[in-house]
């Protein structure tokens, strides 16, 4: 069994490793996801990673992903040429896969008579291990204007489809595969199953990837860096947190202590409902109260951004607090996920947006070390996880809710006006709430004024719906109203195209436009418009 090591804090895994060399495509971590479905442990690394820390991870397998960049382009992303000498099996995917061929002495070129973009259909050579046991012919996805024209020498077609003479090459001597198409994406009809034979077949992977496995693993370790230490764990109450209060009391028992630090911009009731849960449990549990302390940081602040990282400092600066009231704590606990670390970017990745748990913590933190046992999970295999310590399916399977909680759900400035209305509109569907009666109403224009309409809208789920506002809000909600051509003004610079269609039902088109001029053109609040569609009995 290859063996691999982890970062300070984290968990350091004993099986199998594939690495996924991510070269700026869009479904890398897709990729990885793929990978640990067939139950094959996988991490994301930078094509810049030096070969010996390659090497020194002792992988089973490398992935080459997609990415936007043309091969023949000297800026693009490149490859050390020693890799191929590696020994190791490795796959190349779109990009990757014209990589593969560019750097080993094949030709790659662009012509828009080969350009191929979507479902596809592909004919494949099922004599080769990677197409074993499959159709000769399928769907693949396709996303690509540059095509391999000349392969590399000792490579053969194992696939091609009507506008892409390589649609898949192999050298299975080295153990060398690249498809042009995304086998990692659903469009691709069996394209999990060709992950599966590159890992199974080509590699040789064993499926040593559990959550038992990792749960046994996580376990020793924290023990065996713990010792007699004492552990501080940041409840929130939410999956994340849970299961790794959950981890955390299998290995070190009544040495931890769990801090729930209610901010106080938590669903409605949702302070009391995890305290309630975790009343039964053999940890210590201190529930602190400190809505007054985070509303006076949070005063006047309006930028998501900036939010998330007064959130984050005042988060520490509250254990801190009470880490002192309970005596010297060695080590605090946070469950930080894979997708924080993704989404929050790393060397010259792009930011999707930043975490409060990760690089919005502040540079100095009060205890020996931070240990984050769920860092290397996506959320199913958080859940999973749960599941396999004996975590109530009820908080495993709670709908995911961001550490900032409604704070950046709120448009502007915090009130508690705006968090009462929201934390009575955003319920969870196992929620009883008073907004699950039908409700008809009728389009209001920007000034407030009813108008007349073909039809009126019947609203069944406004917590749902109100959800939505927030949540798309904080993902530039801008781009989606400017679907709406019945709407104006435009939002949107000359040129610029919607994001969606006007396909999108026109009930939630009116709601987000009405919201947003009235909450970021007027910089009001709307509650007018708000009591009306979301108190209405």
């Amino acid at each position: 069994m290859a063996g691999n090591t982890g970062q300070k804090g984290h968990t350091i895994m004993k099986n199998q490793l594939v690495i996924v060399l991510d070269f700026g495509g869009q479904y890398n971590q897709l990729i990885a996801r793929r990978v640990r479905e067939c139950g094959v442990y996988c991490e994301v690394m930078r094509y810049t990673t030096p070969i010996a820390e390659l090497a020194a991870r002792n992988p089973v397998g490398i992935i080459f992903t997609g990415g936007p960049n043309s091969v023949y382009d000297p800026k693009s992303p490149h490859v050390d040429p020693a890799i191929f000498e590696l020994g190791i099996p490795i796959l190349g995917i779109c990009y990757g896969c014209q990589l593969m061929a560019y750097t080993l002495g094949g030709t790659v070129a662009s012509s828009e008579e080969t350009r191929e973009y979507g479902k596809t259909l592909t004919e494949y050579q099922t004599e080769s291990l990677l197409f074993i046991g499959l159709p000769k012919e399928a769907i693949s996805w396709m996303s690509h204007t540059d095509y391999i024209q000349k392969l590399p020498e000792g490579f053969s077609i194992t696939a091609h489809s009507a506008g892409c003479p390589v649609a898949a090459m192999e050298y299975p001597e080295k153990k060398f595969y690249g498809v042009q198409f995304h086998p990692e994406v659903n469009h691709t009809v069996n394209g999990q199953q060709m992950l599966h034979n590159f890992l199974y077949q080509v590699c040789g992977c064993t499926g040593d990837w559990t959550m038992e496995d990792y749960a046994k693993t996580a376990i020793e370790q924290i023990r065996e860096k713990v010792g007699d230490g004492k552990v501080l764990l940041a409840l929130s109450g939410g999956v994340d947190s849970s299961v790794a209060a959950a981890l955390l009391s299998k290995a070190v028992g009544d040495q931890l202590t769990c801090i729930f630090v209610d901010h106080g911009f938590l669903r409605k009731n949702e302070g009391d409902e995890v305290e309630a849960a975790f009343a039964d449990w053999d940890i210590h549990f201190v529930r602190v109260n400190a809505k007054d302390v985070f509303m006076e940081k949070l005063h006047g602040v309006s930028d998501p951004e900036r939010k998330r990282k007064i959130i984050g400092e005042e988060f520490i600066r509250a254990f801190e607090r009470e880490a002192k009231k309970i005596g010297q704590v060695d080590y605090f606990v946070q469950g930080t996920i894979y997708p924080d670390v993704i989404e929050s970017g790393s060397g010259d990745a792009a930011v999707i947006k930043s975490h409060h748990n990760v690089g919005g913590l502040p540079d100095y933190v009060d205890f020996k070390e931070i240990i984050e046992p769920l860092r290397l999970l996506f959320k199913d295999e958080v859940r999973r996880l749960g599941i396999a310590l004996g975590l109530s399916e009820t908080l495993v399977w709670r709908q995911p809710f961001p550490g900032p909680g409604l704070a950046i759900r709120i448009i502007g400035e915090i009130t508690d006006e705006k968090l009462e209305i929201l934390q009575d509109a955003v319920c969870d569907g196992n929620r009883s709430s008073r907004l699950r009666k039908p409700l008809v109403t009728e389009p209001v224009n920007v000034n407030g004024e009813k108008q007349k309409a073909d039809r009126p809208h019947e609203i069944r789920d406004f917590g749902q719906a109100a959800q939505i506002v927030f949540f798309l809000h904080d993902r530039n909600v801008s781009r989606l109203l400017n679907s709406f051509p019945d709407f104006p003004p435009p939002l949107l610079p000359a040129g610029e195209e919607p994001v969606f269609g006007s396909c999108f039902p026109l009930l939630f088109g009116r709601i987000f436009y009405e919201f947003a001029y009235y909450v970021g053109h007027r910089n009001v609040v709307g509650l007018d418009i708000l009591l009306e569609l979301f108190d209405r009995r």
